[in-house]
């Protein structure tokens, strides 16, 4: 039982008792006992944060169903080995050697030291984001909805926001808020911290804590740091522009709307594809093109240490700038004055190539098990699936068990990662002192 081996074990544990609470009577809202399909696709999309569904979580679900889907959620989030180590914390045991390596490895930290501690700084992050997005969002659902369901619904966005999930408790999503600033504000917001990594956040606290104290050695930005949030803003705003520009003629998505609302909307939707799934827009109506780029945003995801998926924001930099690299005749790797290390190189295309190869073969199995859908649909269903996103053009529903079953393996694979689901079934790899002689090879 090798720590990736672990990691994928408790991913699908928690699956599982999410699929037998969600199959319950009273987890439903007609009070029989669910379908199995519907409740193993539901728990597997909040587990790992996807926030697709097959039905409509505001209805068809009772309140504790609801509650159900927001832990499995939050679990998800968190992640198996962060959740799994802070109950440890919480009954005073101390935890050995390798839990504290396979919290690096689900954390995608540089080393183990102070494990406990990072954790309970992940808590506790995790805690002031979400409460701050309650309290806001009160403002939103309190005034339309009164004070019990108006807070539950601050709750339940709240945590699906900052986890980078997408389950809403409208029928519509958010489409009927498209004209609210705050919530435009709050949910983005949330979207956006959640899924740029825990160390990019703990590294921004610092480094404006030493600038408020006027500390004579302040902290050095890591390259993970600038990295992650310069790519995170330029995907952000581009795509913005971009959504913008495309869909503002459409008059099924912002054609329609005030110039004020287009910006909203726009903005919304360049966020939304971080992996959070929200949508103020009907993806269904958008054009081809507005499809595309959304595919693109969802493929690239968020950043590492974060609650998103997608090949991350990191893997994107390196790999563009291994590009620019071999078109200026260089043969070192430079970011911000820093060299990539050869390994970290390896692992980037092993990420992009890993992924596109799932994203591909789900795509082939779903267009054999539904022949009548669209290739655009699919592509998107199944980009949205493997980046744990939640988008969808309107087909969840309606596609065949085989399908769903295709779907769902698509997300768990997304969500805890394609390299570690490989470590976990080929073992971990062997160091080896055999080096062969080189050769070149045509490439290109």
């Amino acid at each position: 039982m090798t720590i990736s081996r672990t990691i994928c074990l408790g991913f699908f544990t928690v699956i599982a008792v999410g699929t037998l609470l969600l199959m319950m009577p009273f987890s439903t809202s007609s009070g029989s006992w669910n379908n199995p399909l519907v409740a193993l696709f539901t728990s597997t999309s909040a587990v790992c944060v996807t926030g697709l569904s097959v039905v409509d979580p505001g209805t068809y679900f009772s309140f504790w169903g609801q509650f159900f889907i927001v832990a499995l959620v939050q679990i998800g989030g968190l992640g198996y080995m962060t959740t799994t180590t802070f109950l440890i914390l919480l009954v005073g045991r101390r935890f050995d050697l390798r839990q504290k390596m396979a919290i690096q490895q689900a954390l995608d930290r540089p080393g183990i030291q102070d494990s406990a501690q990072v954790i309970r700084s992940v808590i506790g992050t995790t805690m002031i984001f979400e409460i701050t997005g309650i309290f806001l969002l009160m403002f939103v659902f309190v005034p339309d909805h009164g004070w019990n369901y108006g807070l539950w619904l601050s709750i339940f966005h709240s945590i699906n926001s900052w986890n980078n999930a997408g389950f809403s408790l409208f029928r519509d999503n958010l489409i009927g808020y498209q004209s609210s600033v705050l919530l435009n504000l709050v949910v983005p917001g949330l979207i956006i911290f959640g899924g740029i990594g825990y160390q990019v956040i703990f590294e921004m606290y610092v480094w404006v804590r030493d600038r408020i104290l006027r500390k004579p050695y302040c902290q050095v930005l890591s390259l993970n740091f600038k990295v992650a949030t310069s790519t995170t803003i330029i995907l952000l705003l581009s795509g913005a522009i971009a959504l913008f520009c495309i869909e503002s003629r459409n008059p099924e998505t912002l054609g329609y709307l005030s110039l004020k609302d287009k910006l909203l909307a726009a903005w919304f939707q360049s966020v939304t594809p971080r992996t959070a799934g929200f949508n103020t827009v009907d993806f269904g109506k958008m054009t081809q093109a507005g499809l595309f780029l959304t595919i693109a945003l969802m493929f690239i995801g968020a950043s590492p240490g974060g609650t998103g998926g997608g090949i991350k924001t990191t893997t994107l930099r390196v790999l563009t700038s291994c590009t620019k690299a071999i078109l200026q005749g260089k043969e070192e790797v430079q970011l911000y004055h820093r060299q990539v290390a050869l390994s970290l190189i390896i692992k980037a295309v092993g990420v992009l190539v890993g992924s596109f190869a799932t994203v591909v073969v789900s795509t082939i199995l779903i267009s054999i098990t539904d022949p009548e859908l669209q290739f655009s649909q699919i592509l998107f269903e199944v980009v949205s699936a493997f980046a744990t996103v939640g988008l969808s053009t309107g087909i969840t529903a309606s596609i065949t068990p085989a399908a769903k079953l295709i779907i769902i393996s698509t997300m768990y694979i997304g969500r805890v990662g394609v390299l570690l689901m490989m470590a976990a079934i080929l073992g971990d790899p062997r160091p080896s002192a055999v080096r062969y002689p080189e050769e070149n090879l045509l490439v290109g």
